[in-house]
């Protein structure tokens, strides 16, 4: 099993580790709930070095990948970036990322930890000929996420750059002990996201210098717990549980973030213009309210049954603190979707009803 470069400094931190894939994370430091109170009242740090990320170099990286996912990437300059998706030709979701233009090449960072999925996947498209080229990103820079209401004022004092006016997946550089990196406005936790590509030499010190200038302003380390409960909170799909290659991108409520009906052909790009004409769409992404305790999360794959039909699946679930109660992202028939409606979801041997509810979830409901 992979360890995280900053393994060590985990452990140092109580830090409660869990496998994830190939590699061992950590799941939270001994109290997630005062991690989640610190995420949403100052600021949590925590270490995505694990995720996948793809880096495209070569004089083809732009036209080679615009030729193979399904987001049109040609319009983007230097610091932007976009969602997309990787389909096969059913249009069933292969892969699920952000792609962020920088000036010599190109970041393809996985929305969730799949290990190497994208990496696979896109290998098999980069014929002999083409000037691109592919190398793993965990081979040469570690990822940080800093976020809170008060992540961009720890940035700009630690970072010496200021994060306040960046928009969705823009970047702006930074430089730390002589090394170069960039920091690129994310959606990881509904918070103010901001995601930190470090280069491996400088990432003992950055987290510790991140730590030691947040400390007057609350931050804490959070773990996989904290983080997947504010994401599930907020909506956001990741790859693996929710995209996967069980749906299509509009299942998923992607249109208009992960997918172009007007840049041309790129494999899946009929089946989904197919969807937009006739409006076929078979189920939807949408959230679930447990009436259940912290004990009764339901498991990816649970089952939803309307009466003693089944309806859909549950595809990840946290205990929200939020709202108290164990909440979830499922995909029932498009009849099943309208807010309000009342399921019921399988899980443990037993049943227990579940509402569907608007995304993002919120206090009031």
């Amino acid at each position: 099993m992979n360890t995280l470069p900053l393994h060590e400094q985990h452990q140092a931190l109580g830090a409660v580790f869990q496998q994830n894939g190939d590699w061992e994370i950590p799941v939270h430091y001994g109290h997630p709930e005062l991690e989640y109170e610190a995420l949403h009242t100052s600021a949590g740090l925590a270490d995505l070095s694990s995720r996948g990320r793809v880096l495209v170099t070569g004089d083809d990286r732009i036209t080679w990948l615009q030729s193979i996912i399904s987001q049109d990437i040609l319009p983007l300059q230097s610091g932007q970036g976009r969602y997309s998706t990787f389909m096969d030709h059913k249009g069933k979701m292969l892969s699920y990322f952000r792609v962020l233009i920088c000036p010599e090449q190109i970041v393809i960072e996985d929305v969730g930890e799949v290990g190497e999925q994208t990496h696979a996947a896109f290998r098999k498209f980069l014929l002999y000929g083409t000037k691109a080229k592919m190398a793993k990103g965990h081979e040469s820079q570690g990822l940080f996420l800093l976020s809170g209401p008060k992540a961009a004022e720890i940035i700009k004092e630690a970072c010496g750059v200021d994060v306040t006016s960046l928009v969705s997946l823009q970047s702006i550089p930074f430089t730390f002990e002589g090394a170069e990196g960039f920091i690129t406005r994310t959606e990881e936790t509904g918070m103010a996201d901001f995601e930190l590509f470090v280069p491996l030499g400088i990432l003992t010190t950055l987290w510790a210098h991140l730590l030691k200038t947040g400390e007057l302003h609350g931050i804490k380390p959070f773990g996989k717990s904290t983080r997947e409960a504010a994401r599930i909170e907020a909506g956001l799909p990741r790859l693996g549980p929710d995209i996967n290659d069980r749906i299509v991108p509009p299942e998923a409520n992607l249109e208009g973030i992960a997918f172009s009906l007007s840049k041309g052909c790129y494999p899946g790009q009929e089946v989904v213009a197919r969807m937009d004409t006739y409006g076929s769409v078979k189920r939807r992404l949408v959230g679930l309210i447990v009436e259940g305790t912290a004990e009764d999360l339901p498991e990816s794959g649970a089952k939803l049954f309307s009466g003693t039909r089944e309806v859909g699946w549950v595809s990840s679930s946290a205990f929200s603190p939020l709202l108290q109660k164990p909440i979830a992202l499922g995909f029932p028939l498009r009849d099943f979707t309208p807010t309000g409606t009342q399921l019921e979801v399988e899980t443990q041997g037993k049943k227990f009803s579940a509402t569907v509810s608007p995304l993002p979830f919120t206090k009031s409901q």
